[in-house]
């Protein structure tokens, strides 16, 4: 089964409303620092509202409809997704700790065994 992707063609407008909302961000961070003297309430204030600007700019880009329809469509994926009940999810997390002491024993005893055979038997290091 093939699926076909539509490709939207990027109009000059859609460039010039994502240049803006880069410029608008841009214009909020230097705002921000050049109103140093300003306080903390007014430096605060005007990079918020740049920054809720340069968004409301770039979601009527055509960029920001299909970031909307993106995001609508993960949450309808995210709501359909079943999670593990309370129990489940011990049994699970009380199996990967078993499994982690298990490879932790198994790997100290290979590591301690081929010291042994070695620098013991082969070496003669120890004695």
């Amino acid at each position: 089964m093939a699926t076909s992707q539509v490709e939207t063609v990027t109009t000059g407008a859609d460039k010039a409303k994502l240049f803006a909302a880069v410029a608008i961000v841009l214009a909020s961070i230097a705002g921000f620092y050049l109103l140093g003297k300003q306080g903390p309430l007014i430096q605060w204030g005007v990079l918020l509202l740049g920054l809720v600007l340069a968004v409301a700019v770039f979601l009527v880009s055509e960029h920001g409809r299909q970031f909307v329809g993106f995001a609508s469509d993960a949450w309808r994926e995210v709501k359909k997704v079943v999670w593990p009940t309370r129990k489940e999810t011990l049994q699970m997390t009380g199996y990967v700790f078993a499994f982690v002491v298990v490879m932790a024993l198994f790997l100290w005893f290979t590591d301690k065994t081929l010291e042994w055979v070695l620098y013991d038997l082969i070496l003669g290091w120890r004695k």
